[in-house]
């Protein structure tokens, strides 16, 4: 038997692919499913299920089409009511693999048809859990995500369920099961979770805090709610696309592959309300991009970024991209549920250049070129663009803090006519919002490379004390 674990850094998330005796399964795949087949095809083997422990927020899931091109049969946990052909299993409910078995375990909680998959050897040993958000490595799935979708289903409510599915279904499993969560640090699926993206359920009930086995129900929703962001603004559409089903993937590439010359791609954006979506590096779109053009770079937090920045899923984007990457960026937006990519620059920003349009470029200063300037103009605006709890923590003296992610509530305290010197943490979120507001008409900021490490390790700026961030939640 071969358990394998597809793990994807961008989304911080595990799909799992097992084989035994010619027969696979695939769990929480993303929406290229290329790779699963690919991969059973190697083993000679046949994908017999598609298991999906919930309807996924932050991504959309491949299980349709996986489904379609392998004749594999999608199934769900209790309570699911996916809007296409799946099977919804019961609650203990064990499906046969080669040797192996899968035994399903109805875990409500992060959501109502969360399920746990636990893996037997032919010996009938339990060897893994496949917990999908319901255990982390080091936390739990966060209680808040389905009342974006149900709205009686409470944070309350749901943290409640999820207290008595971890110690009636999952806590009392033999310790030497491995668990194989959905995702590990970095996803928003929940607040601590650890850079580990495996562990022995022993390990978790000695560390994990969900876990103690001394704590109280409401010890435990008091916990697992303190402290709770908000969720991505295209979380509740992913889980609709994931309950109603979705346009293939490969419908998806066709249409934004679509290599545009500098004329067509000029006759689309103007001709259309798309977004053009630079996704080059920060410093390379600084020196000059297609003017009202904005940059989310490929390389960083891209689809969170995408999502926080762009709200409505159904948008029209036209990618300019670095050359040899516009399939990548098509891709990457489609598995956040941004399917409506029309085309992309052919030969990137440079053919643009060469063939003689207007370009833009925005400010851009070193650390020590910020002091500099001001030094000679001490009534420059300073503005911080990270989260208030990092500006809280530490921040330069008299700046003014407006996190990226709510931009839209706080234009109005951005003025036209003064100038502003801008930065976040270390580039990438200030290019963000320089671009967006480059779009809409400002034309007075200039960005700081390397962000608040470069300016406090120049030691030229005051910076106030560090105060530690959990202080604040």
């Amino acid at each position: 038997m071969r358990i394998e674990q597809i793990y994807t850094g961008c989304l911080a998330q595990g799909a799992y692919y097992i084989e035994s005796e010619g027969e696979a399964v695939v769990i929480d795949p993303l929406r290229e499913v290329e790779p699963y087949i690919n991969r059973a095809e190697k083993d000679g083997a046949k994908i017999k299920y598609v298991l999906e422990t919930h309807f996924h927020a932050d991504f959309v899931s491949g299980h349709i089409d996986l489904a379609e091109k392998t004749g594999a049969q999608i199934v769900f946990g209790p309570t699911a009511k996916p809007g296409f052909l799946a099977h919804v299993a019961q609650d203990g409910e064990v499906l046969k693999v080669g040797s192996a078995t899968i035994k399903v375990l109805h875990t409500p909680g992060h959501t109502m048809e969360s399920t746990c998959f636990l893996l037997s050897d032919e010996n009938g040993k339990d060897i893994g859990l496949f917990t999908g958000d319901t255990l982390f490595i080091g936390d739990v799935g966060r209680p808040d995500l389905a009342q974006k979708v149900v709205a009686d289903l409470t944070q309350d409510k749901l943290a409640r369920h999820l207290f008595h599915s971890l110690r009636n279904k999952i806590m009392p499993l033999s310790d030497d099961i491995i668990v194989y969560p959905a995702h590990g640090a970095g996803s928003a699926c929940g607040k601590n979770m650890s850079k580990e993206t495996t562990d022995t359920l022993g390990n978790q009930k000695r560390f994990n805090y969900a876990l103690r086995a001394d704590m109280t129900e409401q010890e435990f929703v008091k916990e697992v709610t303190d402290g709770l962001m908000p969720p991505p603004a295209y979380f509740p559409e992913n889980v609709m696309m994931n309950i109603k089903g979705y346009e293939s993937i490969d419908t998806v590439l066709e249409r934004g592959n679509a290599a545009l010359d500098p004329d067509a791609f000029e006759a689309a954006a103007n001709e259309t309300d798309a977004v053009m979506l630079d996704t080059r590096d920060a410093s390379v779109f600084a020196q000059g991009f297609i003017p009202n053009s904005i940059n989310i770079g490929i390389d960083g937090s891209f689809a969170p970024w995408v999502g926080a920045m762009i709200p409505d899923i159904k948008q029209k984007i036209l990618v300019i991209a670095d050359q040899g990457r516009e399939e990548e960026v098509v891709t990457r937006l489609a598995r956040v549920g941004y399917d409506y990519t029309i085309g992309h620059l052919k030969g990137g920003f440079q053919a643009w250049k060469k063939a003689g349009k207007e370009t833009d470029h925005i400010e851009s200063v070193t650390a020590i070129d910020m002091a500099e300037l001001l030094k000679k103009d001490p009534s420059l605006s300073v503005l911080d663009v990270r989260k208030a709890s990092e500006h809280f923590s530490e921040h330069v003296i008299g700046s003014e803090n407006i996190p990226l992610d709510y931009l839209n509530d706080h234009l109005a305290e951005i003025s036209k006519d003064k100038t502003y010197l801008v930065h976040c943490a270390g580039g990438y979120r200030s290019m963000i919002f320089n671009s967006i507001l480059k779009s809409r008409g400002y034309h007075n900021l200039i960005d700081v490379q390397g962000g608040f490490k470069a300016i406090k390790e120049s030691g030229l700026v005051p910076v106030s004390n560090y105060v530690c961030p959990s202080t604040m939640l």
